[in-house]
C-alpha cells in the first residue's frame, strides 16, 4: 500500500492538469502554428514556460486504485500486476481466466 501523501499528491497533480488543460493546448497550439509570427510565438513559449510544472500532464504517475501502487499498472483496468492477478484468480474481474493448455 503506498502512503496517503503519495496518493493525494497524485489527485493534486490530476486536478490541476486538468485545471490548466484549455490554456497549455491554447499555447501549444499557436507555437505548432505556422502562420504565428516569431514574436507571437516567444511570447506564447514565456507564457507555457510561467505555467507551473506540476500542470504538464506527463507528471501524472498511473497507479492502482485499489493499493496506490506505482509500477507495473495495467491501464485498461487500472490495477497492479499483484491486484490483477489475486482478482481475476478470485473471478472478481469479468471476462478473464487464468489460461491453462
Amino acid at each position: 500500500m503506498a502512503k496517503k501523501a503519495k496518493i493525494v499528491r497524485e489527485y493534486k497533480i490530476i486536478e490541476k492538469v486538468n485545471k490548466y488543460a484549455p490554456l497549455r493546448a491554447e499555447l501549444k497550439a499557436l507555437i505548432k502554428n505556422p502562420n504565428t509570427s516569431v514574436g507571437d510565438k516567444k511570447n506564447a513559449v514565456a507564457r507555457l514556460d510561467k505555467l507551473p510544472r506540476s500542470s504538464s500532464p506527463i507528471r501524472i504517475r498511473t497507479r492502482c486504485f485499489k493499493t496506490g501502487r506505482p509500477r507495473a499498472v495495467i491501464k485498461r483496468f487500472n490495477l497492479s500486476r499483484i491486484v490483477f492477478r489475486e482478482m481475476a484468480l478470485r473471478g472478481e474481474i469479468p471476462g478473464i481466466t487464468k489460461a491453462s493448455w
